[in-house]
């Protein structure tokens, strides 16, 4: 049978002790050296939670913001109308507007991050669910993407700093992204920090025993590198 791993992927994993739980302080340097890719890799965190995805008491979802970004431009949308328009366009949105971008968006158009809404549009911007829904950009309250027009400068910054939406999948995992490979330590470990914070504060209210099981530190096609679970849920505020 062929190996389940290429050549580069085992050599990395070599530089990995599965018996070891790594620190944050270990862990990073050690993700960036196994990241083999030919390409900038982004650093991902997968966490294992004691929840049951089953029911409604024990979601977990919410959204971190990474002081250092994830490493690329984020392309803000905000659905808004009259005075509202004047003042996204002034924090700095990529495209603001209403029934235009709507239609757009119905004939294919996705060339966009993130969106944001004020709720006065969410009655038009609902029958869009179907097409953004899917692709996770659908405005929503939960994620804070649909807010009063005041708070559209602070939410559009947000977005650009580095925002992430995070949330159980059905397997009780979730895994989410904390930056680049060509980060420096100082800045995955500061995005390491407000993600794990986010996540802790994230905690549901049916959510029984052990919280967060396992951390895993690891590189797009890079080796997993187990986290210490005390000293990784340490760097939550």
């Amino acid at each position: 049978m062929a190996p389940k791993h290429g050549k580069k992927y085992r050599e990395a994993a070599k530089l990995v002790d599965p018996a070891k739980m790594y620190t944050p302080e270990e862990a990073i340097p050690l993700a960036r050296q196994t990241a083999y890719a030919n390409f900038d890799s982004t650093v991902e965190m997968h966490f294992r939670v004691g929840v049951d995805p089953r029911h409604q008491d024990q979601q977990v979802r919410g959204v971190a913001l990474l002081p250092n970004g994830l490493g690329k431009p984020v392309r803000v949308l905000v659905f808004a109308q009259g005075d509202a328009e004047r003042i996204a366009t002034e924090a700095g949105a990529d495209y603001v507007g209403n029934d235009e971008l709507i239609k757009r968006i119905e004939n294919g158009w996705f060339d966009f991050d993130i969106a944001i809404a004020t709720p006065d549009m969410m009655g038009k911007v609902g029958r869009l669910g179907r097409y953004l829904g899917r692709r996770g950009l659908m405005p929503n309250p939960k994620s804070g993407t649909i807010v009063p027009p005041a708070d559209l400068p602070r939410v559009i910054q947000d977005a650009r700093l580095g925002r992430v939406e995070f949330k159980l999948d059905k397997t009780a995992l979730i895994h989410v992204p904390i930056g680049k490979v060509s980060f420096d330590n100082t800045k995955l470990f500061e995005n390491m920090q407000g993600m794990v914070d986010a996540i802790v504060k994230a905690k549901p209210s049916g959510a029984k025993g052990q919280y967060i099981r396992s951390a895993t530190l690891t590189t797009t096609m890079g080796p997993g590198i187990p986290l210490d679970l005390p000293t990784t849920l340490a760097l939550s505020k």
